[in-house]
């Protein structure tokens, strides 16, 4: 049986206000029993309403869905990856038509 190859993925999510986050986050918890508000990284302390959370997925959609229905309104999916010293060059020029 062949592997299927997993992309890596940056999730970003905006949320509202100090107050407003937290109140959110509380209820989305309870009500879904979600392990997204306690795996997520947040930066609430520091002025930022916003969590991040690393995922490996097949896809953008699939990583969507590791969020609760209300947050994906609000979440960026990026791919992230590692580039090697040797493929470094290649491959940004491939991203950038260069």
């Amino acid at each position: 049986m062949e592997e299927q190859k997993m992309n890596k993925y940056l999730i970003e999510v905006s949320q509202g206000s100090y107050k407003l986050t937290n109140m959110r986050a509380a209820y989305i918890f309870k009500r879904s029993g979600s392990h997204f508000v306690t795996h997520a990284e947040w930066g609430l302390h520091d002025g930022e309403y916003k969590a991040w959370l690393m995922a490996e997925t097949e896809n953008k959609r699939e990583a969507l869905r590791i969020l609760p229905a209300a947050y994906r309104q609000r979440a960026r999916i990026i791919l992230i990856q590692k580039f090697s010293r040797n493929s470094t060059t290649d491959n940004l020029s491939d991203q950038h038509g260069a």
